[in-house]
Protein backbone atom coordinates (compact mmCIF):
# COMPACT_ATOMS: atom_id res chain seq x y z
CA UNK A 1 0.00 0.00 0.00
CA UNK A 2 1.01 3.60 -0.71
CA UNK A 3 0.58 6.11 2.50
CA UNK A 4 -1.86 8.33 1.27
CA UNK A 5 0.33 11.35 1.88
CA UNK A 6 0.62 14.51 -0.93
CA UNK A 7 4.34 14.64 -0.54
CA UNK A 8 6.29 14.15 -3.58
CA UNK A 9 9.70 13.58 -4.72
CA UNK A 10 12.36 15.19 -1.97
CA UNK A 11 9.12 14.81 0.20
CA UNK A 12 8.06 18.41 -1.69
CA UNK A 13 5.81 18.08 -4.06
CA UNK A 14 1.84 17.72 -4.15
CA UNK A 15 0.52 15.34 -5.97
CA UNK A 16 -2.31 16.64 -8.53
CA UNK A 17 -4.47 14.12 -10.61
CA UNK A 18 -5.53 16.05 -13.39
CA UNK A 19 -8.97 14.62 -14.18
CA UNK A 20 -12.37 15.38 -13.43
CA UNK A 21 -13.41 11.00 -13.28
CA UNK A 22 -14.28 10.32 -9.88
CA UNK A 23 -13.69 6.98 -11.05
CA UNK A 24 -10.13 7.45 -11.27
CA UNK A 25 -9.90 9.20 -8.05
CA UNK A 26 -11.59 5.73 -6.72
CA UNK A 27 -9.27 3.20 -8.56
CA UNK A 28 -6.22 5.33 -6.55
CA UNK A 29 -7.70 4.81 -3.34
CA UNK A 30 -8.09 1.27 -4.15
CA UNK A 31 -3.93 1.37 -3.45
CA UNK A 32 -3.87 3.98 -1.08
CA UNK A 33 -2.82 6.79 -3.57
CA UNK A 34 -4.37 10.22 -2.36
CA UNK A 35 -3.86 13.15 -4.20
CA UNK A 36 -3.40 16.26 -3.02
CA UNK A 37 -5.49 17.97 -5.30
CA UNK A 38 -7.76 16.89 -8.03
CA UNK A 39 -7.69 19.44 -11.07
CA UNK A 40 -9.39 18.79 -14.19
CA UNK A 41 -7.79 19.94 -17.30
CA UNK A 42 -9.87 22.52 -19.48
CA UNK A 43 -8.62 21.46 -23.27
CA UNK A 44 -10.37 20.71 -26.26
CA UNK A 45 -10.95 16.64 -26.91
CA UNK A 46 -11.83 16.94 -30.42
CA UNK A 47 -10.04 13.93 -32.63
CA UNK A 48 -7.78 15.60 -34.87
CA UNK A 49 -8.83 14.52 -39.03
CA UNK A 50 -7.79 10.51 -39.45
CA UNK A 51 -6.36 10.49 -35.78
CA UNK A 52 -6.47 6.53 -34.49
CA UNK A 53 -7.99 6.17 -30.86
CA UNK A 54 -4.08 5.39 -29.36
CA UNK A 55 -2.76 8.30 -30.89
CA UNK A 56 -6.10 10.01 -29.56
CA UNK A 57 -5.66 8.74 -26.00
CA UNK A 58 -1.97 9.71 -25.72
CA UNK A 59 -1.72 13.30 -27.06
CA UNK A 60 -4.87 14.24 -24.86
CA UNK A 61 -3.05 12.69 -21.56
CA UNK A 62 0.00 14.65 -22.19
CA UNK A 63 -1.63 17.45 -23.24
CA UNK A 64 -3.88 17.45 -19.88
CA UNK A 65 -0.68 17.12 -17.70
CA UNK A 66 0.99 19.50 -18.95
CA UNK A 67 -1.72 21.79 -18.96
CA UNK A 68 -1.84 21.57 -15.34
CA UNK A 69 1.76 21.55 -14.49
CA UNK A 70 1.77 24.94 -16.08
CA UNK A 71 -0.57 25.86 -13.66
CA UNK A 72 0.93 24.49 -10.68
CA UNK A 73 4.85 24.35 -11.28
CA UNK A 74 5.73 22.80 -7.77
CA UNK A 75 3.67 19.67 -8.30
CA UNK A 76 3.55 16.31 -9.70
CA UNK A 77 0.96 15.88 -12.23
CA UNK A 78 -1.05 12.58 -13.16
CA UNK A 79 -2.91 12.70 -16.22
CA UNK A 80 -4.77 10.40 -17.73
CA UNK A 81 -7.34 9.64 -20.74
CA UNK A 82 -9.05 6.60 -21.64
CA UNK A 83 -10.13 6.48 -25.18
CA UNK A 84 -12.52 2.95 -26.32
CA UNK A 85 -11.42 2.13 -30.17
CA UNK A 86 -13.30 0.29 -32.68
CA UNK A 87 -10.63 -0.56 -35.60
CA UNK A 88 -9.57 3.06 -36.28
CA UNK A 89 -12.80 4.48 -34.92
CA UNK A 90 -12.82 6.81 -31.81
CA UNK A 91 -16.35 5.95 -30.05
CA UNK A 92 -17.37 8.85 -28.37
CA UNK A 93 -18.77 9.57 -24.62
CA UNK A 94 -22.27 8.94 -24.83
CA UNK A 95 -23.84 12.51 -23.64
CA UNK A 96 -27.23 11.19 -24.82
CA UNK A 97 -29.57 7.78 -24.94
CA UNK A 98 -28.75 7.71 -29.09
CA UNK A 99 -25.20 8.46 -29.06
CA UNK A 100 -24.87 5.51 -26.47
CA UNK A 101 -27.34 3.13 -28.55
CA UNK A 102 -25.04 3.25 -31.72
CA UNK A 103 -22.04 2.60 -29.62
CA UNK A 104 -24.09 -0.22 -27.93
CA UNK A 105 -24.71 -1.11 -31.53
CA UNK A 106 -21.03 -1.30 -32.99
CA UNK A 107 -19.84 -3.03 -30.18
CA UNK A 108 -22.31 -5.37 -30.53
CA UNK A 109 -21.20 -8.81 -31.49
CA UNK A 110 -17.30 -7.67 -31.81
CA UNK A 111 -13.90 -6.97 -30.03
CA UNK A 112 -12.76 -3.53 -29.15
CA UNK A 113 -9.84 -1.92 -27.58
CA UNK A 114 -9.55 0.08 -24.93
CA UNK A 115 -6.41 2.71 -24.41
CA UNK A 116 -5.65 4.11 -21.37
CA UNK A 117 -3.07 6.82 -21.36
CA UNK A 118 -1.12 7.79 -18.42
CA UNK A 119 1.16 10.60 -18.37
CA UNK A 120 3.23 12.34 -15.00
CA UNK A 121 4.86 15.15 -14.46
CA UNK A 122 7.57 15.54 -12.02
CA UNK A 123 8.75 19.34 -11.49
CA UNK A 124 12.40 19.68 -13.70
CA UNK A 125 11.92 16.05 -15.34
CA UNK A 126 10.65 15.23 -19.11
CA UNK A 127 7.14 14.16 -19.05
CA UNK A 128 6.68 10.33 -18.66
CA UNK A 129 4.02 8.79 -21.06
CA UNK A 130 2.61 5.22 -20.71
CA UNK A 131 -0.32 3.50 -23.18
CA UNK A 132 -2.05 0.47 -21.73
CA UNK A 133 -4.27 -1.36 -24.09
CA UNK A 134 -7.29 -4.09 -22.90
CA UNK A 135 -8.67 -6.14 -25.68
CA UNK A 136 -12.72 -6.28 -24.59
CA UNK A 137 -14.83 -8.60 -26.32
CA UNK A 138 -18.56 -7.94 -26.13
CA UNK A 139 -21.87 -10.94 -26.61
CA UNK A 140 -24.28 -10.07 -29.27
CA UNK A 141 -26.98 -7.70 -27.52
CA UNK A 142 -30.54 -8.64 -28.02
CA UNK A 143 -32.50 -5.45 -28.39
CA UNK A 144 -33.94 -6.19 -24.74
CA UNK A 145 -30.81 -5.78 -23.31
CA UNK A 146 -29.89 -2.60 -25.46
CA UNK A 147 -32.79 -1.44 -23.92
CA UNK A 148 -32.34 -2.11 -20.66
CA UNK A 149 -29.09 -1.11 -20.49
CA UNK A 150 -29.91 2.35 -21.92
CA UNK A 151 -32.73 2.60 -19.07
CA UNK A 152 -30.01 2.20 -16.43
CA UNK A 153 -28.33 5.63 -17.71
CA UNK A 154 -24.67 4.22 -16.91
CA UNK A 155 -23.93 4.88 -20.24
CA UNK A 156 -23.96 8.32 -19.46
CA UNK A 157 -20.56 10.00 -19.79
CA UNK A 158 -18.65 7.05 -20.69
CA UNK A 159 -16.40 6.58 -23.69
CA UNK A 160 -18.14 3.97 -25.52
CA UNK A 161 -21.44 4.26 -23.74
CA UNK A 162 -20.82 1.61 -21.25
CA UNK A 163 -19.14 1.03 -17.53
CA UNK A 164 -17.73 -2.47 -17.29
CA UNK A 165 -17.60 -2.29 -13.59
CA UNK A 166 -21.47 -1.50 -13.70
CA UNK A 167 -24.64 -4.23 -15.77
CA UNK A 168 -22.63 -4.28 -18.91
CA UNK A 169 -19.96 -7.05 -16.72
CA UNK A 170 -22.94 -8.91 -18.32
CA UNK A 171 -22.01 -8.00 -22.18
CA UNK A 172 -18.21 -8.92 -21.63
CA UNK A 173 -17.56 -12.40 -21.82
CA UNK A 174 -13.48 -11.81 -22.33
CA UNK A 175 -11.03 -9.43 -21.86
CA UNK A 176 -7.05 -9.37 -22.27
CA UNK A 177 -4.93 -6.96 -20.80
CA UNK A 178 -5.84 -4.17 -17.20
CA UNK A 179 -9.60 -4.71 -16.20
CA UNK A 180 -9.04 -1.23 -14.01
CA UNK A 181 -7.73 0.29 -17.46
CA UNK A 182 -11.24 -0.15 -18.68
CA UNK A 183 -12.60 1.13 -15.71
CA UNK A 184 -10.39 4.28 -15.75
CA UNK A 185 -6.70 3.53 -15.45
CA UNK A 186 -4.11 1.15 -15.75
CA UNK A 187 -3.41 0.96 -11.56
CA UNK A 188 -0.80 -1.24 -12.31
CA UNK A 189 0.91 1.34 -14.76
CA UNK A 190 -0.09 4.50 -12.92
CA UNK A 191 1.37 2.93 -9.74
CA UNK A 192 4.89 1.77 -11.09
CA UNK A 193 4.83 5.31 -12.76
CA UNK A 194 4.58 7.61 -9.32
CA UNK A 195 7.23 4.63 -7.88
CA UNK A 196 9.82 4.85 -10.72
CA UNK A 197 10.06 8.79 -10.58
CA UNK A 198 10.56 8.64 -6.71
CA UNK A 199 6.59 10.00 -6.34
CA UNK A 200 5.44 7.12 -4.33
CA UNK A 201 6.80 5.05 -1.61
Amino acid sequence: MIAPETEGPAGAAPLLLASASPRRLDLLSQVGIAPARVCPADIDETPLAREVPRAHALRLARAKALAIAAREPGAVVLAADTVVGCGRRILPKAEDRATAARCLDLLSGRRHRVFGAICLVVPGRAPVLRLSTTAVRFKRLSVAEREAYLDGLEWQGKAGGYAIQGAAAAFVPEIVGSYSNVVGLDLHLAVAMLRGAGAAA
